[in-house]
């Protein structure tokens, strides 16, 4: 990441700025400090990359109000989620939940999230991770909305927990990077798979995954401001590099670009029901 406005932001407005499409992106951490003195120039950006519609998934209780007030700044283009991302699970996760949860009395949400087991970083707190995850999963069905799932070397386990809720819940896996099978095993569930920045890596292995899986089960994402796509890779992420994601699927798929963001778009309207 860069303190400063990354270079090469000012290519992608131009790239796609005279084609009529909505994109979506549907994970994108735009009330980030990265982003704060920066904010207007990355949403009109992001809009002149056909990006509209943002969804907002939470970090912890320290970056609530920032989410919430971004989402009432962009009534019209940012969506708001709530909830406990699994890095941010400590000892004291039933506490932050209950406060967590106490937003949902007072503000509107399309879904829980960002919610999951992440593995990666700490392993040690694998027991707290899953009461957290579990206990957002069933706060989710008690308020019939979607989770935004966090699955990072986690996957199988994730699954294994979701067969108790089996066709009780439903949302997205943020950030696949799966299998075929573990893909189809989502699906199965009732899940979208979440499609950014990865899909444009040399070597991923995501290209191949994504081909044989319909476009009725993908998402478009950056998960802002980390894991910019090609070109960009290795500096600050943000929406309006949905649009490079989005063009990278659509040459998979072999179709163009706009009906590629009509059907994702159509797609996290589904979901979300917004």
């Amino acid at each position: 990441m860069e303190p400063r406005r990354a270079r090469g932001y000012g290519s992608i407005g131009s790239q796609f700025e005279k084609v009529s499409m909505v994109i979506t992106d549907t994970h994108t951490h735009l009330y980030a400090t990265e982003f704060a003195e920066y904010i207007d120039e990355v949403i009109e950006r992001a809009k002149a990359a056909g990006v509209t519609r943002c969804f907002l998934p939470n970090v912890d209780l320290a970056t609530a109000d920032a989410l919430v007030a971004l989402a009432k700044r962009y009534p019209d283009m940012c969506f708001p989620m709530m909830g406990l991302h699994p890095c941010h699970v400590k000892e004291n996760f039933e506490e932050e939940l209950a406060a967590l949860f106490a937003y949902f009395d007072r503000e509107t949400f399309c879904a829980v999230g960002e919610i999951g087991i992440d593995l990666y970083w700490d392993k040690t707190t694998l027991d707290i991770q899953t009461k957290a995850f579990k206990r957002q999963v069933e706060f989710a069905i008690e308020r019939k909305l979607p989770i935004c799932i966090h699955s990072r070397e986690s996957f199988d386990i994730i699954a294994n927990i979701l067969e108790d809720y089996k066709g009780k819940v439903g949302g997205v896996f943020h950030c696949f990077t799966g299998s075929l099978a573990q893909a189809e095993r989502a699906i199965g569930f009732g899940f979208m798979l979440g499609i950014g920045g990865v899909l444009t890596f040399k070597n991923s292995g995501l290209d191949a995954v994504v081909k044989d899986i319909d476009l009725k089960h993908l998402l478009l994402e950056t998960d802002s401001p980390y894991l910019a796509p090609m070109p960009h890779r290795g500096k600050r992420n943000e929406s309006a590099y949905t649009a490079l994601v989005a063009q990278k699927l659509a040459d998979i798929k072999e179709m163009s670009l706009q009906e590629l963001a009509r059907i994702t778009t159509e797609n996290s309207i589904k979901l979300f029901g917004t």
